[in-house]
């Protein structure tokens, strides 16, 4: 069975081309409708017969499992909108950082505050917080929610903040920016699906466990719902190693650029779970080929009620924002753009 990606022209009929495919024993569906159609197809796939159909701009066989996610079919880099101003992908570096969970007003507004004026591009921060142990502090839920907004008020930050079942999604839309699937739910195929029917940037982070297919395959999930705002995050696989949290994969940033088209961020925080390591990893990611990072930032790790142990505090976020601009300045296809917005007095 063979697959192919058909894009349609501008302003074509996407339901003809289907009738026409199916006529010919090719099944097919529409995976996004705007501008241009984008479909899916199976069957014997002939390119050039198709490719005459005058519906038809493009035809691309794909063999890999995650066909919209790659670059067989995709070949340029793809670009992430997150705010005015503030994008990540094609050379785009996109900085987010902010507190493990919130905790309470002051916390998170003090901390957007400051990482605003560092440099970071977008506020990070737990209203709900999935934790092994479910006796642990699990978020502030709805609470969580509005002093993100309150954040967001008062420093101009898009918000990024974790998402973890489809029924959360109709209420958490207009408060966030970025919806963030954890490495727990990146098979969480349900929350897939949903979120591929949103029009919001999605940040998936790779399974604990997850091979790169597997990982590249639940982007593919979102994608095939028609939601193409996927940025992909690293943050460490499970591994035999006790010194560290996780073991960060940074060789996962350049093997996944190759296969697909989307945005790669690191999430050194969790790949390492020490906060002494997180400047040099952060580094090495960007080096790497990362378009960015996501680093936990809190005004005093020691009395985080979680994750403390890796995040920096407002001073290290400030000199690792000026070792991340020292070096995106001797890589010139690397470009951190700033928000407009001014930080509240």
């Amino acid at each position: 069975m063979e697959r192919a990606i058909v894009k349609t022209k501008r302003g074509e009929s996407a339901g003809r081309l289907l009738m026409k495919l199916d006529q010919i024993g090719i099944r097919a569906r529409i995976a996004k409708e705007e501008p241009e159609a984008i479909l899916l197809a199976e069957g014997e796939i002939d390119e050039v017969s198709i490719k005459t159909m005058p519906e038809v701009d493009q035809v691309t066989k794909v063999k890999l499992p995650f066909s919209l996610a790659s670059r067989e079919w995709h070949k340029k880099d793809s670009i992430v909108n997150i705010a005015p101003g503030i994008s990540v992908g094609g050379g785009n570096v996109l900085i987010i950082a902010g507190p493990c969970a919130v905790e309470g007003k002051e916390q998170i507004v003090k901390t957007a505050q400051s990482v605003k004026r560092s440099g970071a591009l977008a506020l990070r921060g737990g209203a709900y917080k999935p934790r092994t142990n479910p006796y642990t502090f699990q978020g502030l839920g709805i609470e969580g929610l509005a002093l993100l907004a309150e954040a967001k008020k008062n420093s101009g930050l898009p918000i990024v903040t974790e998402i973890m079942t489809p029924e959360d999604i109709d209420f958490m839309l207009p408060h966030t920016d970025i919806l963030q699937v954890g490495s727990r739910n990146m098979q969480n195929f349900s929350l897939l699906k949903a979120l591929g029917k949103v029009d919001k940037p999605v940040l998936l982070k790779r399974g604990m466990m997850a091979t790169i297919d597997e990982w590249l395959q639940a982007a593919e999930y979102i994608m095939a719902g028609g939601n193409f705002n996927v940025i992909l995050c690293e943050r460490g696989i499970r591994s035999f190693e006790k010194r560290t949290r996780n073991t960060l994969d940074l060789n996962a940033v350049p093997l996944v650029k190759s296969l697909s088209h989307l945005p790669v961020i690191v999430d050194p925080s969790h790949g390492t779970g020490k906060s002494e390591l997180v400047p040099s990893m952060s580094l090495a990611a960007l080096a790497a080929g990362a378009d960015g990072l996501i680093v936990e930032v809190h005004p005093n790790p020691q009395e985080a009620v979680s994750d403390g142990d890796q995040s920096l505090d407002l001073e290290e976020f400030d000199k690792l924002m000026k070792a991340i601009k020292r070096l995106l300045s001797v890589i010139p296809e690397k470009t951190l753009e700033g928000s407009k917005c001014s930080v509240a007095a």
